[in-house]
């Protein structure tokens, strides 16, 4: 039996610990310093997850942020990081604290961001923050594909690609994590596993916007029936992009067309809280109108993406090559209305 720590009792972190229990480890679910409240209606409702309406196996210990450091030093043979891309850098000082740099890390959270000018993924930066705080010598491995939270904690057949430099690695972290419901393949390419997974949320958001944008003048009614010919468009062009962008960065394009490109794109633009957002900026919403009044409490991975790296890629990539990401990046920073010039 293997010890599996859990950081973050969010939508994801809280589902992952269902395969994890299911796979006969002994998983514990750490929330962060901010989900107090959270992991108390948890252990009041006997485990159950009111964010994915899911109830999580009864051996799962759940845990507030307090005695995450007390779990940390038993030693658990993988530590999981489930927290939000804002929260990764105060993740790792924590983890720091009492690191054991034989323990595999596996990242639940997907994003990219800008380290000294240069376009980053999350896990390198989570091996920075380790670095700065006294660890020398971590092993972060990233999770990506199609699995949505609320379908993996109801034990809905889902298919994850592990990625790693070292593939023994991640094949280990599979065998650990993996049941017949909950299958995992696994990558070399662990830098555009993490680009996949990070802009993919971008183009689901456009994806999401085909309704309001398939026709300037049928009715709503027309469009609602008729707007997948738009989605298909859509989707081809995206993928297309996503190749261009992903090889770019350096990362391979047969990951574009596996899991966590083509697989999670699918998954994300046929729900989800970026196709949501994306449906409202088709319509003709603004972005920061729409997130106030439809999506406040909500967090839009896709558009806290765009303005955490959108100027940058609007400045070093011609529009010619990314039309349709340009145009949301634009749509989103300068707060205007997002069109497409077909």
């Amino acid at each position: 039996m293997n010890k599996i720590l859990v950081l973050g009792a969010g939508a994801m972190g809280s589902a992952f610990t269902v395969p994890c229990i299911d796979n006969n480890n002994d998983v514990v679910l750490a929330g962060t310093h901010l989900e107090n409240e959270a992991i108390d209606q948890i252990n009041k409702t006997n485990n159950f997850q009111r964010i994915i309406n899911c109830q999580l196996p009864k051996k799962l210990k759940v845990v507030k942020f307090d005695t995450f450091l007390e779990e940390l030093k038993k030693k658990p043979d993988l530590i999981v990081v489930g927290v939000n891309s804002k929260g990764i850098e105060w993740a790792g000082k924590e983890i720091a604290k009492n690191y054991n740099s034989n323990t595999p890390i596996l990242l639940l959270t997907k994003g990219l961001t800008i380290i000294d000018n240069k376009f980053e993924t999350l896990a390198k930066k989570f091996k920075i923050v380790l670095e700065n705080n006294g660890v020398k010598d971590s092993n972060i491995s990233a999770v990506g594909g199609p699995c949505l939270a609320a379908g993996l904690a109801s034990r809905i057949k889902s298919s994850v690609v592990l990625a790693n430099s070292d593939l023994g690695v991640v094949k280990s972290i599979g065998k650990m994590i993996s049941t017949n419901y909950y299958s995992t393949e696994y990558s070399e390419d662990l830098l555009g596993v993490e680009v996949c997974a990070a802009i993919k949320n971008l183009y689901s958001m456009i994806i999401g916007a085909s309704e309001g944008l398939c026709s300037a003048d049928a009715t709503k009614d027309i469009k609602n029936k008729n707007y997948l010919n738009t989605a298909a468009s859509l989707m081809y062009k995206s993928i297309s992009e996503m190749v261009y962008f992903t090889k770019a960065l350096k990362g391979k394009e047969e990951t574009v067309y596996g899991l966590a490109g083509l697989g999670d794109l699918y998954v994300s633009s046929a729900g989800g809280r970026n196709s949501k957002m994306g449906k409202y900026l088709g319509e003709g919403h603004l972005y920061s109108k729409a997130k106030k009044q439809f999506m406040q409490n909500d967090t839009i991975e896709g558009a806290e993406l765009a303005l955490e790296i959108g100027s940058k890629i609007i400045k070093e990539f011609n529009k010619k090559d990314l039309p349709l990401m340009i145009d949301l990046l634009d749509s989103i920073i300068n707060d205007k209305k997002f069109k497409i010039n077909w």
